[in-house]
């Protein structure tokens, strides 16, 4: 972050009244020598615009005291002050009373070059009582202008240019992101999949209701195609295996979401881009916050974190924790047999579909030290259980299937930066999941939840008894070196080596005698590494990076065969990636980018050896590839008279080979390459906030063109066609209105109006059976209503939240037929404690 400091001197007029009392800031008696012209960038001041006075302490008023309290403002770039810290406290009730009032200020923002940004200043806030007044005076009104005392004084304020935000650098950087601040969204009962369904080009897919099965699609590409990181580590091996869109939004601060073209210090194989979460990294003094969501279908959500920082030391303890609980028994519409055994449509509710979920981490070690900016270890413990009520088509319920996730780890982190230019990011790990599959339904349902027959055996998967188990050993670590070459020029390396070992049993087979298709040992180990050089041209207007990547995957596999025995499976797979990011600053407003990578995405454990629930195994997997290339453009204002507005459009093409989907069978999916398909879309986004904060307007909008390109192999004969089950036209809008100090000083009431519309798409290949008689996903139209209610005080802030999610209870479809839930209502508390 660019730092600059400009002190200059100003003069501070005009009485200030309460009641009888008088806070003042005097007249200055000379004109403040000019300060030397800054340096380009051009920096401008904050400009006061609305002062509040402070009620004069009663204590002080009544002793005759006088004082005065230096305070430290944050201002952010529209000229709110976030923030109030006594510097020079003055005691006597002065520091609340001059806090209190000063968090209501509003500033004209500072400005560099023109544009607003956030600030940091240094305000003295002066109490004065007038001369003793006579007999006369004391009965005239309090608001009365005293004598001038005659004194003058002249003070320095201190301004610290902040620059753009980290999310603001971030968007305004050369690579392909888009970041989500989820500040506004932590006040609503929504989850991390929700947040990311309204984002442009990405699609959020789920298999019914909170702690289903979720799809991840950006681009057209899906699941495995896109990784996920939290704090730059794996995410499921971050201790949440239930997967992103079941991530807890109030435990992260930022969503950053890279479309096609990855960075290298992620360490990654993606071939379709990749999503990062970042928790808050402010570590400074101490915070505690907590929140509870409860609603329809038996649904409880709770989220808890705190931290506390001995800044003499730099000792740093966080904590954090999270629990879920639902039914999911919402209504659904299906079709039941009649007294005659005809199929008659029935609105019926879930049965056997809950889902429980819960984990916790400590973080301790030290930061900003001379030897280390970062060093922490951190451990931590997540668990999930999901009942399982139907097939992949919700054609047959079942009544006693569940599967989850157990998971336990640690890692360490180091980061420094050192006075040659070198900086170094370091993080290893290590993370043992344990999966389970069970299945010993002893009876047949129907969606009444009745048992209809007992099975002859057990078991309604497989017609067999199913109690599987899967552990696995993970050690990763990531290493990212940067060097400054000059002012303008950076180079990066990166190295991320994993090792999974892997080892499963079917205990059912096992006590029948049978081969046990988990007994075989496999591993697998993977070294992702990079090289990059970054430049940056012409005062910042244009930026470039440039990598290459390297990739090595060895496999090690015991495959059941046919007879009884193993056959031993091993592979070595090496390839080569590159890519260019280059954003370039057409005007302050305006800037461009365009990205290409020719990407690679090495298969990964549960892809090849399955996951031992619902994905079974293929060892005869061969890497991804792609080109990915992006186009985009940006518009930007801030600070205007007519409010701030932002606009981008991104056009994007992927062409990737080998692509590997997952396929659905009757009970489960199995990963198989697809050999070659092409992406072509279009994504745009405009948002609108008013001045004053008083009206906010987003929507953005995605079509994708997401083709099988192979003429030959299993998926010939739809050469040119859709892949199937995958929407190409989507959309979002929002609206958000606001007030403020409306039952007490920064206060906040807020509606927020939310809609998706989702084109209609076949379920099937397009070329498969008549057009007039495929099974299709309708288009749909869904709606939420959100209502909040923040209050702040010195040290705390409430939230309460309303949400009425599906207002129009529409029949929501993700894919496969698989209803999502109706009309439901949801209240979310979220309290937030820092000193």
């Amino acid at each position: 972050m660019k730092m600059r400091s400009i002190f200059i001197a100003v003069i501070l007029t005009g009485p200030l009244v309460s009641g009888q009392t008088l806070a003042q800031e005097p007249e200055a008696s000379a004109p403040a020598p000019q300060a030397p012209a800054p340096t380009a960038p051009a920096v401008e001041m904050p400009k006061l615009l609305e002062f509040i006075e402070a009620p004069y302490p009663a204590q002080a008023k009544q002793e005759r005291l006088e004082g005065k309290v230096a305070l430290r403002l944050t201002l952010d770039a529209q000229g709110t002050v976030t923030a109030a810290e006594v510097v020079e406290p003055a005691g006597h009730g002065f520091d609340e009373a001059a806090r209190e009032a000063a968090l209501r200020f509003r500033f004209e923002p500072a400005k560099r070059n023109g544009t607003p940004v956030p600030a940091r200043i240094l305000y003295p806030y002066e109490f004065r009582l007038p001369p003793p007044p006579a007999p006369l005076a004391q009965a005239s009104s309090a608001s009365s202008q005293p004598e001038d005392s005659g004194s003058d004084f002249q003070e320095t304020i201190e301004v610290t240019e902040q620059g753009p935000s980290m999310a603001e650098r971030r968007r305004q950087s050369a690579e392909a992101v888009q970041v989500l601040e989820v500040g506004t969204v932590q006040r609503e009962a929504v989850d991390m999949g929700e947040a990311l369904a309204r984002t442009e080009g990405v699609s959020v897919r789920r298999s019914g209701g909170l702690g289903s099965t979720s799809r991840f699609s950006l681009a057209g590409f899906t699941d495995e195609q896109i990784r996920f990181f939290i704090d730059g580590v794996p995410l499921e091996l971050a201790g949440y295996g239930a997967g992103l869109a079941n991530v807890p939004v109030n435990l992260v601060q930022r969503i950053e979401t890279y479309q096609g073209v990855v960075p290298i210090r992620f360490g990654a194989d993606a071939l379709g881009g990749a999503v990062h979460l970042e928790t808050d990294q402010d570590f400074q003094g101490a915070r505690a916050s907590a929140s509870y969501e409860l609603g329809s279908f038996d649904t409880h959500r709770l989220t808890g974190s705190v931290r506390h920082l001995h800044e003499p030391s730099g000792f740093l303890v966080r904590a954090n924790g999270y629990f879920d609980f639902t039914r999911n028994d919402y209504l659904v519409d299906v079709e039941v047999p009649d007294d005659s055994g005809r199929l008659q449509p029935q609105r019926l509710h879930r049965f056997n579909d809950g889902y429980r979920a819960g984990g916790a981490g400590i973080e301790a070690g030290f930061v900003d030290q001379p030897w280390a900016r970062r060093l922490l270890l951190r451990v931590f413990t997540g668990t999930y259980d999901k009942e399982l009520q139907n097939d992949n088509e919700m054609d047959t319920p079942y009544g006693e299937v569940e599967y989850g996730e157990t998971s336990v780890g640690s890692t360490l982190r180091f980061e420094q930066i050192f006075s040659n230019g070198l900086s170094a990011d370091a993080v290893a790990g290590y993370t043992y999941r344990r999966n389970h599959l069970t299945d010993l339904s002893e009876c047949s349902y129907d969606w009444y939840g009745r048992c209809v027959f007992v099975r002859p055996q057990r078991g309604i998967l497989e017609d067999r008894p199913i109690e599987r188990i899967i552990g696995q050993h993970i050690g990763f670590a990531r290493l990212n070196l940067s060097k400054s070459l000059s002012p303008s020029q950076k180079l990066r390396v990166s190295l991320a080596p994993t090792r999974a070992d892997r080892a499963g049993e079917d205990r059912q087979l096992q006590l029948a005698q049978q081969l046990d298709p988990l007994d075989g040992a496999r591993n697998l180990f993977s070294l992702v590494s990079g090289v990059e050089h970054e430049l940056d041209a012409f005062d910042d207007r244009f930026e470039n990076i440039l990598f290459v990547k390297d990739y090595i995957q060895r496999v090690y596999g015991e495959r059941p065969l046919d007879g009884g025995s193993f056959a031993l499976t091993k592979r070595t797979l090496h390839r080569l990636g590159l890519g260019d990011s280059a954003r370039l600053r057409l005007s302050p407003k305006l800037y461009a980018k365009a990205s290409y990578e020719w990407a690679t995405r090495l298969p990964q454990p549960d892809e090849f050896f399955g996951n031992g629930l619902l994905i079974i195994e293929n060892l005869n997997l061969n890497p991804e590839t792609s080109h990915n290339l992006n186009l985009g453009l940006t518009y930007e204002t801030g600070g205007r008279s007519g409010g701030d507005f932002r606009a981008n459009v991104t056009g994007f093409g992927r062409l990737a080979d080998q692509l590997i989907l997952p396929i659905s069978q009757p009970s489960y999916f199995v990963y198989q390459n697809v050999l070659k398909a092409r992406s072509l879309g279009v994504s745009g986004a405009a948002g609108w906030v008013s001045p004053g904060k008083y009206v906010s307007l987003e929507g953005n909008a995605t079509w994708q063109d997401f083709r099988n390109t192979s003429s030959g192999g299993e998926y010939g004969p739809f050469v040119g066609k859709r892949v199937p089950n995958l929407p190409y036209l989507w959309a979002n809008g929002s609206a958000r209105f606001q007030l403020s100090d409306v039952m007490s000083p920064r206060d906040e009431l807020a509606l927020t109006w939310n809609t998706r519309y989702i084109h209609e798409f076949f379920r099937a290949w397009e070329g498969a059976g008549q057009i007039d008689t495929k099974k299709t996903i309708d288009t749909q139209w869904l709606h939420s209503l959100s209502v909040t209610y923040v209050t702040r005080s010195d040290t705390a802030t409430l939230t309460w939240s309303a949400d009425a999610q599906n207002i129009t209870d529409a029949r929501a479809y993700d894919f496969f037929g698989i209803q999502r839930p109706g009309r439901s209502l949801f209240a979310k508390l979220t309290v937030d404690f820092g000193i």
